[in-house]
């Protein structure tokens, strides 16, 4: 994870604008939460399900950074003020804090326009091609858009104050979590040729270690302390959010999440490779402290 970090971090960047005049702040404002750190997931995923396939690195590279600027973009829409109003990300002030509330949500709203320019990039078609780019693009709006990730952060929003059910809970955290790493998994597959079957599987992981992941996040803020975290704990229920935990405390959540976990793995009986990456990488999130 680490040597993948370094790699993404590097491509990301090579992606920021180079020829501007007056939008000096702008750019900086994209690249500070670009380089914040984090753990690099969703690019991570969409290399890994390329190489799955057949594919390679460097032609999955463009979709692996369109998929985490869209992450980072989401990141600090979330942590406005109008939003969860957070003052910490990855041990780090919020971009909000540092850069103002005007110029993060123009940072955030160039960073998602951004994802979609990258796909489309003379590198990204010269390596994919313009049916693999477009389809890449389709994929990842779907995802991201107002039936994936938004459509999710909605319904989370609209829930503050409330008591859902953990069925409307699931929904909404595999629009808001599970949605954007599909869309990781099915690019990295998209990129490499592979057929509806092995799409399908990237998909069915993608839910399973997204929920789970979820859970464990809900656990985590919970169970864990801001130093550790490098972001607030207890604001979900600060927030009086709805979580599995507050649904069906934290031994339930633990056994639903190692299930989930299990499921994720079985989904990649369907690929031919070797999927010990892929299947060690869902116990790792499983068993994360942060």
């Amino acid at each position: 994870m680490n040597d993948y970090s370094k790699i993404i971090g590097k491509e990301l960047l090579s992606y920021l604008p180079k020829n501007y005049k007056y939008e000096k702040n702008l750019i900086s404002s994209m690249e500070y939460s670009l380089t914040a750190g984090g753990k690099r997931i969703r690019p991570m995923l969409a290399i890994e399900f390329a190489k799955l396939c057949g594919g390679t690195q460097e032609a999955v590279m463009p979709f692996a950074c369109a998929v985490e600027m869209i992450h980072t973009y989401s990141l600090i829409h979330d942590d406005l003020p109008c939003m969860d109003n957070d003052d910490m990300r990855r041990g780090k002030p919020t971009n909000h804090k540092v850069y103002g509330e005007d110029i993060a949500l123009l940072a955030g709203d160039a960073l998602l326009t951004l994802a979609f320019q990258t796909i489309l990039s003379e590198k990204s078609v010269a390596l994919n091609g313009s049916e693999k780019c477009a389809k890449a693009g389709r994929v990842l709006a779907e995802c991201a858009g107002a039936v994936g990730m938004v459509g999710g952060q909605t319904i989370d929003l609209e829930s503050e104050n409330k008591q859902i059910t953990d069925e409307l809970l699931k929904i909404m955290d595999i629009k808001k979590t599970s949605a954007l790493i599909s869309a990781a998994c099915q690019l990295g597959c998209i990129s490499a040729g592979a057929n509806d079957e092995q799409l399908k599987a990237a998909d069915n992981y993608a839910l399973n270690i997204g929920i789970a992941f979820q859970i464990v996040d809900d656990i985590l803020d919970v169970t864990s302390d801001t130093e550790t975290l490098g972001k607030p704990v207890g604001s979900d229920e600060q927030n009086k959010k709805s979580t599995y935990v507050s649904l069906l405390g934290i031994e339930k959540c633990r056994e639903l999440s190692k299930e989930l976990t299990e499921k994720a793995v079985k989904s990649l009986s369907v690929f031919e490779s070797d999927t010990e990456e892929l299947e060690n990488f869902a116990f790792y999130l499983l068993n994360r402290e942060k």
